[in-house]
């Protein structure tokens, strides 16, 4: 299992994307969240989708495994979707923030954590605000934030700069690859 973390805006999605693309056996597990869907996100696909009666019901039903509050909103690794795929024979991919990468390391820590960072803080900035589909107080909160988690990256097995997401989805795919070698 490969837990990929870092600040909101560092790419997560993007280079995730292309090491689908990319590596094969590989798949995403999809998280829950009580955020509202982004142009062009898909329920099922980028996350699930749930209010935050459905979530709460999943988390007190033991179905997470493991779920954090970020930025007023709940998001959550659904245990059945890293099942689903473990079963499959696949490597799985978890596409967490920091404080869910710090649970599952405490329950899996043999998994593989890599932390996406972005060059610097004023790309990460560009990007946040290049998106626009958040007010400016919740980028002005995620960027706070994400001063924070940039100071975690050394907690990770591996840190990955994603100054050009072929080259991040090509360094994260050399890890995967090089893991089920057992190098």
């Amino acid at each position: 299992m490969f837990v990929i973390s870092g600040p909101s805006g560092a790419g997560k999605g993007t280079v995730i994307r292309r090491v689908l693309q990319e590596v094969n056996g590989v798949s995403i597990a999809v998280s829950a969240t009580t955020r509202l869907p982004r142009t062009g996100e898909v329920d099922g696909r980028e996350y699930h989708f749930m209010s935050r009666a459905q979530f709460e019901g999943i988390a007190r039903g033991g179905g997470f495994l493991e779920w954090v509050e970020y930025g007023g909103n709940l998001y959550g690794t659904l245990l059945a979707e890293i099942e689903t795929r473990l079963a499959a024979g696949q490597d799985v991919i978890l596409e967490i923030e920091l404080q869910g990468a710090r649970a599952v390391r405490r329950m899996l820590p043999e998994a593989v954590f890599v932390f996406l960072a972005p060059p610097t803080a004023a790309e990460l900035e560009r990007r946040l605000r290049g998106r626009g589909t958040e007010p400016e107080e919740v980028i002005a909160r995620r960027l706070g934030i994400a001063e924070g988690e940039m100071s975690a990256a050394a907690e990770f097995d591996h840190v990955v700069v994603n100054d050009d997401v072929t080259r991040a989805a090509a360094r994260i795919g050399e890890l995967i690859l090089a893991t089920r070698k057992g190098d």
